[in-house]
């Protein structure tokens, strides 16, 4: 805005320029998008001014190697932030996605070691995600053994690399380990913990999951396995897919009818309860 004394991209002429368009905006009663870029941290890039100008921030996420798009709302001063929109996509633009449970699992393997099904919640939106571990044995060379994580947090691999040691007896410290969340999905929630934990003692191992099991729960410090919102929703998601057993937390409510549903509260009892110790 020539008006404005400040330089281009400074907060003054961001916050100046913003306000125009949204007076011009509600005194025409048409709708104006502003498209801007995020930076590396996924947050909004430039001016914080932005975000408190307009009525809605919109953020689309997706990663390049993978065809799904997903649309999430930061901030709607007129309806809820918890919902969230998937797309795919295609040779003609984006397409919505129906059913993202079924897309996520399209390509699964079952009898593989190392490979968990986790319902987690994107939103309000139940989604069936597949886990997967893999570890390889270290050299004695002294170097400390890789970790590697693609859409899950490294810190609370970290974490519960080192509870399944202290707690489970698991030994977790002379291996490498390589973990990832299929499909480009971010694993952000503690609802995973449990689902990463069994994946990755299933690849230590080599012994497989229940190819229809399905896994949820949060790990804390101590090994015990703690309640996460929202179980049923979860539990009727697995079943809608044909999924008949889930390991959950001791304190969660009653599952779907036709699903066996194992309640374990720490992570020894869900280790066993998956069949993954003993020999």
């Amino acid at each position: 805005d020539p008006e404005l004394s400040s330089a281009p991209g400074s907060v003054m002429q961001v916050r100046g320029c913003a306000a125009r368009l949204v007076h011009e905006a509600k005194s025409r009663g048409v709708p104006v998008v502003l498209v801007g870029h995020v930076t590396k941290d996924g947050g909004l890039a430039g001016p914080r001014a932005l975000e408190h100008v307009v009525d809605v921030v919109l953020s689309f996420e997706g990663d390049r190697h993978h065809s799904l798009r997903l649309l999430r709302a930061v901030k709607n001063r007129f309806g809820p932030t918890d919902e969230l929109g998937l797309f795919e996509m295609v040779d003609n633009g984006l397409a919505a996605v129906p059913d993202a449970s079924q897309l996520f699992l399209a390509d699964r393997r079952t009898g593989v070691p190392g490979s968990a099904v986790l319902p987690t919640l994107e939103g309000q939106r139940p989604l069936l995600v597949e886990v997967q571990a893999l570890t390889n044995t270290t050299s004695a060379s002294g170097a400390p053994p890789r970790r590697s994580a693609q859409g899950i947090d490294p810190g609370r691999l970290a974490l519960l690399l080192a509870v399944l040691e202290r707690r489970a007896r698991i030994p977790t410290s002379s291996v490498e380990v390589y973990a990832s969340a299929v499909g480009g999905v971010r694993l952000g929630e503690p609802g995973a913990d449990l689902a990463m934990c069994l994946a990755l003692v299933s690849a230590i191992a080599n012994r497989p999951l229940p190819a229809d099991l399905v896994v949820f729960g949060e790990i804390g410090l101590a090994g015990e396995v703690r309640q996460v919102s929202h179980a049923k929703r979860r539990l009727s998601e697995a079943s809608r897919l044909g999924f008949g057993r889930a390991i959950v937390p001791a304190n969660s409510p009653t599952g779907t009818d036709g699903m066996v549903v194992h309640r374990v509260a720490t992570l020894a009892e869900a280790l066993a309860a998956a069949g993954l110790l003993g020999p």
